[in-house]
């Protein structure tokens, strides 16, 4: 069936078929007819309808696929992080870190008073501008110039850097399996994501250099932690890392250090003290809780003005009781003392379900973080599946996936705070879920 497309000039030929996709009759992947053709239908110039194209592509309602035509986008929601809504199964897949090691807020909350902040008034809190600077500052180049600003969380700060510096169909280099959130913004945002290969190191050089000749305009990089697989910049790479972006300093480069004051890697950075335009995001969520919607972002004065501005429409700040209570919590020794505990506990506990895991038959290291990136031998589906039947909720690996088909055979599990009756249940069960997907004779296993 022909679709019933009108309009002379190019803002009635989109709003026509914005309203063939709201109506569903261009349905998500629906291809639209080819420009010629289209304007041949209607009798106007070629031009008029690439600028048709190009509002509809600014607007995120379809994509330019270049000899694959123009399509619908598909608006389908990308997974998210946290427990499972309405499950009687045991949810190893949450992400989220263990709330009995997030510190209590009342002791805080009352030594935190002081008096009303009001419009005009610097935008960081002094407390913790100064901690924040001395935190930051230990890990940035000691020639490049850096300012400081607070956002509602690093996913706030990510989105809001790239709006300020991307336009619909620009190209962003991302990390491949990739952070959830990120997934979530660039597709929100019609950038065009170029996946770059991760593996124990990091991002890799080769896949960064493709990236760059694909002439991407932004770089978002976790240097440890990195989620989901665990891995840590080594020195070595980021080395390389920082050699081959000397050739582009105007690419904004991102990193989301979001494991920060947990992590049991040292930082190693890929932005070099002559790149122009980046960005150092540490949230404080994983260490003082989800709850705690605060990011501080280092970043270059021009990036920082930019970021400033992009603030300035919405909240022009992060409420100073939320930075007030951030800088009480993290400037008291038994608090930080506490996320020293966490951090080991996470590591210990990591570290002692890969070994369970690989005396079931399952070869598994640990990495840095909160979660655990598990290489099977068969299609992580299947043995999500069977996992069920025994009771677990665990999460495939190729919901982080942009292109590494290989991470349709990972899981990414969430572990530290099973027991260790628990750990060995699961670690039994994920080895027999592994033999029953090869078609082997399941055994019983002892808990």
């Amino acid at each position: 069936m022909e679709l019933e497309i009108s309009g002379r000039s190019a803002a009635e030929i989109a709003s026509s078929l914005r309203t063939l996709v709201e109506r569903g009759m261009l349905p998500p992947g629906g291809s639209l007819p080819s420009v010629r053709a289209l304007a041949d239908r209607l009798g106007v110039n070629r031009n008029t309808v690439v600028a048709a194209y190009g509002e509809l592509a600014r607007a995120g309602v379809v994509e330019s696929r270049g000899r694959g035509g123009t399509r619908v986008l598909d608006r389908a929601e990308v997974a998210q992080e946290g427990f499972a809504a309405d499950t009687v199964l045991r949810d190893v897949g949450t992400g989220n870190p263990d709330p009995d090691l997030i510190p209590g807020f009342l002791p805080a909350l009352t030594a935190m008073a002081g008096r009303p902040v009001l419009y005009g008034e610097p935008v960081i809190d002094p407390g913790l501008e100064r901690w924040a600077t001395a935190w930051m500052s230990e890990d940035l180049a000691p020639s490049a110039p850096a300012r400081l600003t607070i956002t509602s969380g690093a996913g706030d700060a990510v989105e809001r850097l790239f709006a300020d510096v991307l336009t619909r169909g620009d190209a962003v280099a991302l990390e491949d399996p990739c952070f959830l959130t990120s997934i979530h913004t660039v597709r929100l945002g019609g950038y065009r994501p170029v996946p770059v290969p991760v593996d124990d190191q990091g991002m890799t050089v080769d896949g960064l250099r493709a990236a760059l000749q694909q002439g991407v305009r932004a770089v978002l990089c976790t240097p440890r932690a990195q989620n989901p697989t665990g891995a840590s910049l080594s020195a070595d790479r980021a080395e390389a890392l920082r050699d081959l972006l000397r050739e582009h300093p105007y690419v904004l480069v991102i990193e989301d250090d979001h494991f920060s004051m947990l992590s049991r890697a040292p930082l190693h950075s890929l932005i070099g003290p002559e790149h122009r335009r980046w960005a150092l995001i540490r949230s404080v969520s994983k260490f003082l809780g989800p709850d705690m919607c605060l990011a501080v972002t280092a970043s270059d004065p021009d990036t920082a003005d930019r970021l400033a501005t992009r603030l300035t429409p919405g909240t022009t700040w992060v409420s100073h009781l939320l930075q007030r209570l951030t800088h009480t919590l993290v400037a008291d020794p038994a608090v930080t003392e506490g996320i020293a505990r966490a951090s080991a506990h996470y590591a210990e506990r990591n570290a002692s379900f890969a070994d369970r895991l690989t005396a079931h038959g399952v070869p598994t290291r640990a990495g840095d973080g909160l979660n655990l990136w598990v290489a099977l031998p068969v299609p992580a589906r299947a043995v999500t599946q069977q996992l069920m039947r025994r009771g677990w909720l665990a999460r495939s690996g190729d919901e982080f996936v942009l292109s590494d088909a290989s991470s349709a055979r990972r899981l990414r599990l969430t572990v530290h705070d099973l027991d260790d009756t628990e750990a060995e249940q699961l670690a039994a069960d994920i080895a027999a879920a592994v033999r029953a997907v090869r078609g082997r004779p399941v055994r019983a296993e002892v808990g």
